[in-house]
């Protein structure tokens, strides 16, 4: 196959801040570019500011050298780009290391390698993004991989809810987190007192990179 190139925002070591793997040492691929403008996007610089163009040998190359166990591909949005599933598969070959790719949901995941573990968003209405989420990755999802609701209010929670209780069957095949948005007027505690309170079968996800100020 011959190789390709991507568009990428930036690439650097840190720990993972997000999904069951938070906490490890990881190797961050940051493609560029976007198919959303989510009010609370923390990373707007994917697609407003430089990207360069790599090759995907030079980012296997820098995945393989990089001494954490982990390798996430993100964004922006990854999928946008054709090469990205070329991207993937050679990392899944990486020996040693687990890879994740991180996707707002709205494209189909099917291309993701098997070996590669999808974090997958389903954009809540406060997001600004509602209606964004591909419903056919709901049965695309495979065992390992995981699936994120990033809540702003109350009726984000809520609307969140139902779709885990829609959809309780698909829920059983991946891990369910919900994530606060941190503002003024809404605080992580009242998340966790909401999901003990209703006994949800999901998990408080917060931002480890950000209680901490790391990248």
């Amino acid at each position: 196959m011959n190789d390709q190139t991507l568009d990428v925002c930036e690439t650097f070591t840190s720990l993972q801040g997000e999904s069951s793997y938070a906490g490890m040492g990881c190797f961050f691929i940051r493609l560029a570019g976007c198919n959303l403008r989510c009010t609370y996007c923390d990373s707007r610089y994917a697609f407003e500011g430089p990207r360069h163009t790599v090759s995907v040998a030079s980012l296997l190359a820098a995945a393989r050298a990089a001494q954490v166990p982990l390798i996430e591909v993100t964004g922006g949005e990854p999928l946008l780009q054709s090469a990205t599933p070329q991207l993937l598969q050679g990392l899944s070959r990486i020996p040693a290391k687990t890879v994740l790719v991180e996707t707002n949901g709205s494209l189909d995941i099917a291309g993701i390698p098997e070996a590669v573990v999808a974090i997958v968003d389903v954009k809540c209405p406060d997001s600004g993004a509602a209606g964004s989420f591909d419903s056919a990755n709901l049965e695309r999802l495979r065992p390992h991989d995981e699936i994120k609701f990033v809540i702003s209010s109350r009726a984000d929670y809520d609307w969140a809810c139902r779709f885990v209780n829609t959809h309780a069957d698909v829920w059983r095949t991946a891990a369910v987190h919900f994530s606060p948005v941190v503002t003024a007027g809404f605080r992580a505690e009242e998340l966790a007192a909401w999901i003990v309170e209703d006994a949800l079968p999901v998990r408080l996800q917060l931002q480890l990179h950000r209680i901490l100020e790391m990248r």
